[in-house]
């Protein structure tokens, strides 16, 4: 069904790519606050995932086109418009247009033996992709933000160190406080690692990597296939910028077994995986995550739900299988003797 919202993407779309779209739904489960996203029919059956941003740039549709053609397996090609580029252009939004290639997220499963092997392949794959000086002059290094993430923690925290009774957070303000609270310690151990450690640093090689390969952006086929979807993370970092999500599992709903690691590094191949990088990169997600989604629970801009659902992550990111403890844990194995 094409509503009043979508009418104009469907004219753009025809505009831009030529494409005839006859029905319109849209995708709601996304993380992305700046885009929207539609599964689309066209007229001759074919089904697109379109999606209109308002954020970021246009790198991560770059590295798609790119790996894609390089023939690394699982990464649906973006489609060109008219005048040969990767979206469409209006007032400051960028409509970009997908194949849309399987209805069932990793998340939702089930997920084989051969789904978690391939995964390993395909970031393998990625991987070994030589990078270009135009990747080079897109894409930032891996973790580059950690500076301006550290301050964003201490900010949150002392926002809730003491919240005032009219803090305009509501309710959630004084659960999060004592969340916040009771992690005050491992929320330091995180900031101080962070400081200490640079894992872009070194002799390691850094590689194209999605960024944020979790299993919301991992898609199953049949007989094992699977696709790496939303590059609008991608950066040039160490393998390990990649691999904690299969090393570590980072979804606290979602952790993965040591069956399936063993499956996904299989897949992968030899690898060395360097235990402080791995920290690092752990502990630079886990604080943007637990201070990012502190944020969305406490914008009374955002509406009811949706903060429900932020405060019900950040729970998440600091209960025993969370990310907050995950990289606590890798972060204290490194000052323990091997």
């Amino acid at each position: 069904m094409i509503d009043d919202a979508a009418g104009q993407v469907t004219g753009w779309a025809r505009t831009d790519f030529g494409l005839d779209l006859t029905d319109l739904d849209e995708v709601t489960h996304g993380a992305d606050q700046h885009a929207r996203l539609w599964r689309a029919h066209a007229a001759d059956g074919t089904r697109y995932a379109v999606k209109l941003s308002g954020g970021g740039t246009p790198a991560g549709l770059v590295v798609a086109a790119h790996l894609a053609a390089q023939k690394v397996p699982g990464v649906p090609a973006p489609l060109h418009t008219h005048d040969g580029r990767l979206y469409g252009d209006h007032g400051g939004h960028r409509l970009s247009v997908v194949p849309w290639v399987s209805d069932l997220r990793a998340l939702d499963g089930p997920m084989t033996d051969a789904h978690w092997r391939a995964y390993g392949e395909l970031l393998a794959a990625v991987h070994a992709v030589p990078v270009t000086d135009e990747l080079v002059r897109l894409l930032p290094p891996g973790g580059a933000a950690y500076p301006e993430i550290v301050a964003a923690t201490r900010a949150t925290a002392e926002r809730l160190r003491a919240p005032g009774p009219a803090d305009p957070a509501g309710p959630p303000v004084a659960e999060l406080a004592a969340l916040w609270s009771a992690m005050a310690d491992r929320v330091s151990t995180l900031t101080g690692a962070m400081e200490r450690l640079d894992a872009n640093r070194g002799d390691r090689p850094v590689v194209v990597c999605h960024g944020d390969p979790h299993l919301g952006n991992l898609l199953l086929g049949p007989n094992g296939q699977v696709w790496l979807i939303d590059w609008d993370d991608a950066v040039l970092a160490p393998p390990e910028c990649d691999l904690m999500f299969v090393t570590d599992g980072v979804l606290a709903f979602a952790p993965i077994t040591t069956g399936q690691r063993a499956a996904v590094l299989a897949g992968y191949g030899r690898v060395h995986i360097e235990p402080a990088r791995l920290a690092w990169f752990l502990a630079v997600r886990a604080l943007d995550d637990l201070t990012d989604w502190t944020r969305q629970a406490l914008d009374p801009d955002v509406d009811a739900a949706g903060r429900a659902r932020a405060a019900r992550i950040v729970r998440g990111l600091v209960s025993p299988v969370g990310l907050v403890t995950l990289a606590d844990a890798a972060l204290r194995s490194l000052d323990r003797p091997h």
